[in-house]
């Protein structure tokens, strides 16, 4: 795992962010000192979908990065017959998606595949996860993605969306936003790399209070929305059709 780097020299001109090459080396590493709790999500996000998965379905990890989500249903899937279909736009993560999945023999199950999510056909699905995915695409476009999933899940699947929120208390908003830059302070990032990775993701992660997420998640289809984790702003729901 690469040392996340990439905002550490003071840059003329700063690009919006995107998973190129660069960000794939340093991605675990980065999200490991970017997302309070990380590692507790993908920890739980497997024991998750073992209650909802069933056999002969198909589940999605949509925006899979290097599909730590996916392994974590792997490893904990009850049934041979589900195929995990791990989705990612970029091709440097995508590379880096299937060693790990060859490392973890998990090729037979984990299907792999380079394609933007708004494109993928969803079917015959028991479990779903978009694992700060959605917050990357713009937000008219979330409504039919949510859709398209809600439509082609079975009932009683589940799908899992966490997401980085906007909070509507403004007091609570600035409280958590600075704790978020001590978080990453304290995870050995200097104010300058704070301050760039900041400009470059601002027009390109684009937050959205819990409300809205929630109701949006009821208008497509889903019965059921609870939240199952939070910590600072990084929020994580559970959506039950």
């Amino acid at each position: 795992m690469s040392k996340d780097e990439i905002y550490k020299q003071p840059l003329q001109n700063i690009e919006d962010f995107s998973f190129d090459k660069a960000v794939s080396d340093a991605f675990d590493d980065m999200v490991d000192r970017s997302v309070p709790g990380y590692r507790t999500l993908i920890a739980n996000i497997g024991p998750i979908a073992s209650h909802f998965l069933r056999s002969d379905t198909n589940c999605y990890d949509l925006g899979c990065s290097h599909g730590a989500a996916s392994l974590s249903i792997f490893n904990c899937c009850p049934h041979d017959s589900v195929t995990i279909h791990a989705v990612d736009n970029s091709p440097a993560m995508i590379k880096q998606c299937e060693h790990l999945i060859s490392q973890a023999d998990a090729g037979s199950c984990i299907n792999s595949q380079l394609a933007d999510i708004n494109d993928i056909d969803i079917h015959n699905a028991s479990f779903v996860v978009l694992n700060l995915t959605l917050q990357f695409l713009p937000i008219d476009q979330r409504h039919k993605l949510l859709k398209k999933i809600a439509q082609g899940m079975n009932s009683d699947g589940a799908l899992i969306l966490t997401e980085k929120i906007i909070l509507q208390d403004q007091p609570i908003e600035n409280l958590f936003q600075e704790l978020h830059t001590k978080f990453k302070s304290a995870n050995q990032y200097s104010q300058l790399e704070i301050s760039q990775k900041r400009k470059a993701i601002e027009n390109v992660l684009i937050r959205e209070s819990l409300q809205n997420h929630q109701q949006r998640l009821i208008n497509v289809g889903f019965s059921n929305v609870s939240v199952w984790f939070q910590c600072l702003n990084f929020v994580s729901l559970l959506a039950v059709k």
